[in-house]
């Protein structure tokens, strides 16, 4: 690790914790996996965003194991009714689990949601939120999170989750083709998958939302 990025890791901490976030660092997702095994208990109701980082990290298996509850609405024959019925089973988890678009060195989360079950959990509910972030996600501000979104967030995750839209072809969000974007500007398909931006500055709820800062390129 660079002594700027420490620095910037450092001062990123020191602000989730002012504003009431509770702040973790590992070097390697099998620290992250370790850590995260303190922060849940057997028995546990365990609930999760579409997360890629989850997966990489191997915390998704730890989630999912026999070990916890946890909710699954990516089960095999699982119903849209059904599907629903989790997404409100999780405002009553013990954790709920996910990634963060962008953390900014302010110690404020971004995040942008279609069907926005993920960015709902974050902000009520679940009595606890673990985010696990890897260091690609660390940005100055959070004019620099909108624009991580619209170039590197959004564009992909649309090619995953197979969504027609402007930044799937182009790889960029289409409100860049103007001087100066608007943070909510955007294409308007029916596959639009930016619909609410929200930011987590400081909480009312001291340590419900714990970050764990991975060194790690993780996830989109």
């Amino acid at each position: 690790m660079t002594d700027e990025l420490k620095a910037r890791i450092d001062k990123t901490m020191a602000n989730l914790k002012r504003n009431k976030m509770e702040p973790y660092f590992c070097e390697t997702s099998a620290q992250a996996r370790e850590l995260v095994k303190t922060l849940i208990n057997k028995g546990d109701t365990i609930s999760s965003g579409g997360s890629v980082t989850l997966k990489q990290t191997g915390i998704y298996d730890i989630i999912t194991s026999s070990d916890y509850n946890y909710l699954d609405r990516s089960r095999e024959g699982i119903t849209r009714e059904e599907v629903e019925e989790v997404y409100r089973k999780t405002f009553c988890a013990d954790a709920f689990f996910t990634s963060t678009n962008a953390l900014t060195e302010n110690g404020e989360l971004y995040n942008v949601d279609g069907n926005s079950n993920r960015v709902a959990a974050i902000l009520y509910g679940p009595k606890s939120v673990v985010v696990i972030c890897g260091v690609n996600k660390l940005v100055k501000n959070i004019d620099e999170a909108i624009l991580r979104v619209k170039t590197k967030a959004a564009p992909p995750n649309t090619v995953r989750l197979g969504i027609d839209t402007y930044c799937a072809k182009k790889g960029q969000c289409v409100s860049l083709n103007k001087e100066n974007p608007e943070m909510c500007e955007g294409c308007h398909g029916d596959g639009r998958i930016c619909c609410n931006y929200v930011v987590c500055a400081q909480q009312r709820h001291v340590n419900r939302i714990k970050v764990v800062i991975v060194n790690e390129e993780l996830g989109y």
